[in-house]
């Protein structure tokens, strides 16, 4: 039986819409206690598939959110609880914040000063290209991969050198290796998002020590593990060691998924600290006292977390099993969401979804005919099954 720590699952109707429309720290300190029950859902027949004569608020609300990789459960009650009782501090500067770092420090045996705390992980990112990214120095990645970072590359007038994925949808450590020795001087980084985003398969420990090995050993890669914790291939495991062992490697973390933070941005990087003092000339510091308490709370409630991983399993499975028994192939993923190739191009389909209250993700070129499909609860994935049959029929 799941931990008894979630706010939510039996509001619905007028119930949720007078929730969502409290005041964060009048009201939630108050119902915080009394509301731990089962997980928050959308049932699928409250769903509205028409004109939603309502407050904006009420009209999200009503969407089935499988768009953006969130944890559709929300906050767990001890993370919920330690965020009201910080907004004590919000009138000052230099608060207590929980000893956020020295946690996180110790959460993965490392030091105080191997840990930079930022606004989401993708702080994280955007640093990384402001850092190491001078004087047109190009990112090694594979393509499709998160491409918010390409992006922050193309802002500072740098490039990326993007590398296919292989026919089974991993990314191609070899060719990888390939071109970062073949552009060697010109390389800033070399970028691993590990599951990778939007495919979701990742990439074996034996495959990340071919890359860190294969590539000059001063050469930073960037592994992204955003999604770390919803995988259970045995192939697989975090590349924290590597810092310890002193190599050029930055680990980028956030709380978005796992713990249920994606609004209230955080995350961090775990590095040498060389290299996080390069990026941190380039942060803002804009991490607030809320949520450095959130975060505290979060690494804690190992319980919820837990929850949250086999219950995003057991439905990713189980959706992807059905998906195949309609005759629609989905890759392997070891994420909190997964692709399914349509056979057709996708940007209707987001828009027919869309059009009956089920957000999904938006497309990811080349892979012009496959959708990537959020986790969420079992009520979210009901909806989207019965969704996806009437569009495909």
């Amino acid at each position: 039986m799941r931990p008894r720590t979630y706010l939510g699952g039996n509001l619905s109707g007028p119930h949720m819409r007078s929730l969502a429309r409290r005041r964060f720290l009048s009201g939630l300190a108050a119902t915080a206690g009394t509301l731990a029950v089962a997980p928050r859902s959308i049932s699928a027949g409250r769903v509205q598939l028409g004109p939603v004569d309502a407050a904006p608020d009420d009209a999200y609300d009503a969407l089935v959110k499988l768009a953006n990789n969130e944890n559709n459960y929300g906050p767990p009650e001890s993370v919920i609880k330690a965020m009201t009782q910080a907004f004590k501090y919000a009138n000052r500067y230099g608060y207590p914040d929980g000893d956020l770092r020295n946690v996180l420090a110790e959460h993965h045996a490392v030091k105080p000063e191997q840990i930079l705390l930022a606004a989401g992980s993708g702080e994280i990112l955007d640093v990384a290209c402001s850092a190491f990214l001078q004087d047109s120095k190009k990112i090694v990645g594979a393509d499709p991969s998160y491409s918010i970072l390409y992006s922050h590359a193309t802002g500072l007038k740098s490039d990326t050198i993007k590398i296919p994925l292989l026919a089974d949808y991993r990314q191609d450590i070899p060719a990888m290796i390939r071109a970062t020795r073949a552009n060697y001087r010109d390389v800033g980084f070399v970028y691993l998002c590990n599951p990778n985003n939007p495919t979701g398969r990742l990439v074996t420990t034996q495959e990340v020590r071919q890359l860190l090995d294969g590539i000059p050993a001063d050469v930073p890669v960037l592994i992204d593990e955003a999604y770390h914790h919803f995988v259970d291939d045995p192939s697989y495991s975090t590349s924290v060691p590597y810092v310890t062992e002193g190599r050029q490697v930055i680990i980028a973390r956030t709380f978005s998924k796992i713990a249920a933070l994606a609004g209230m941005r955080l995350g961090y990087a775990v590095a040498n600290r060389d290299l996080l003092q390069s990026m941190r000339n380039h942060m803002t510091g804009s991490v607030n006292a809320v949520v450095r308490w959130g975060g505290v709370a979060a690494l804690k409630d190992t319980a919820s977390q837990q929850w949250v991983k086999t219950k995003t399993i057991e439905l990713r499975t189980r959706a992807m099993r059905d998906l195949a028994s309609l005759g629609n192939d989905t890759i392997p993923s070891d994420a909190n969401f997964f692709m399914v190739h349509l056979k057709r191009p996708v940007q209707p389909v987001i828009e027919a979804f869309r059009k009956r209250g089920v957000l999904v993700g938006r497309p990811f070129p080349p892979m012009m005919e496959h959708l990537r499909v959020s986790v969420g609860t079992a009520d979210d994935m009901q909806r989207f099954a019965a969704v996806f049959r009437e569009l495909m029929a």
